[in-house]
């Protein structure tokens, strides 16, 4: 990588604005797109999404599952995809929400965040719940490849308020201290640091305080899920010139055919645009 992740991000929304597209071959998307449920159907729909949005969409985000799920040949599909997208201009956000402990963390860092991975993204998700300190192993190889990552910190599904929003031993919530723990990594990062989280688009008041964070921010459950130009204003507030919204649904439900993909999403993202302080 020729630069770090965060001034690499910084850039791409700067030339083509805050959007972050999906790419979920879901078996009903796949089905609803005629296509069969295989690595060749799923091969079909990735590549038409990078035709679709690999040259006016900031960052394209694959879910590592749904092309784990045919196996090797699934897989593969997905390293050609990441090239491809890559090849395209846009920046590869690849959706694995890892988290184990040692040499598995170390391992699973190499496969993603290394350079000479065939998997190897611009950034990668990750789980902190085993303890942020459990993923040094990929936020140190990110910090040497040029790398990024996005943490889960508060997600949008009903089941994560029971950790995330609950009281530490320091009297925080959970969510804050993975923020703070964030933040002590990206502190002096310029524009940018490298560690990101991810905070859902329709969770409400967040109730965190992300005045240093110093790094970017994911929001999924935008479009779909119901999540507004309205609720980013009220989740993030001024923290918004740092949040890249997330959608897939709602754009992917418009295919198969690319003009009216890239079309759909255009529309999201000059609407995101709009509210988006630069």
């Amino acid at each position: 990588m020729n630069s770090a992740f965060g001034a690499r991000l910084t850039a791409s929304v700067s030339r083509r604005g805050p959007l972050c597209v999906g790419i979920d071959p879901h078996p009903s998307l796949l089905e609803a797109w005629g296509l069969p449920l295989s690595a060749a159907g799923v091969e079909r729909f990735a590549m038409t999404c990078v035709d679709a949005f690999g040259g006016d969409v900031a960052v394209l985000k694959p879910q590592s599952a749904f092309f784990e799920a045919y196996g090797s040949a699934g897989i593969a599909v997905l390293e050609r995809l990441t090239a491809a997208t890559r090849e395209a201009g846009a920046l590869v956000l690849l959706d694995v929400k890892r988290g184990d402990i040692g040499s598995t963390m170390a391992a699973y860092a190499a496969a993603y965040l290394a350079d000479d991975a065939p998997l190897a993204a611009d950034a990668v998700t990750l789980s902190p719940y085993l303890g942020f300190g459990s993923l040094d192993p990929a936020l140190d190889l990110a910090e040497q490849t040029g790398r990024g990552v996005f943490v889960l910190a508060l997600t949008s599904n009903k089941e994560g308020t029971t950790v995330q929003r609950a009281t530490t031993a320091a009297g925080r919530t959970l969510a804050q201290e993975i923020v703070d723990q964030a933040a002590e990594r990206n502190a002096g990062a310029s524009p940018l640091g490298r560690v990101g989280l991810v905070i859902g688009a329709t969770v409400g008041d967040t109730e965190l305080d992300l005045s240093a964070l110093n790094g970017p921010i994911l929001a999924p459950g935008f479009g779909a899920q119901g999540g507004t130009v309205d609720d980013l204003r009220t989740v993030f507030g001024p923290n918004l010139r740092h949040v890249l919204p997330s959608s897939s649904r709602e754009i992917l439900r418009h295919g198969p055919e690319v003009p009216a993909l890239r079309a759909a999403a255009l529309r999201v993202r000059d609407a995101v645009s709009v509210r988006h302080p630069r």
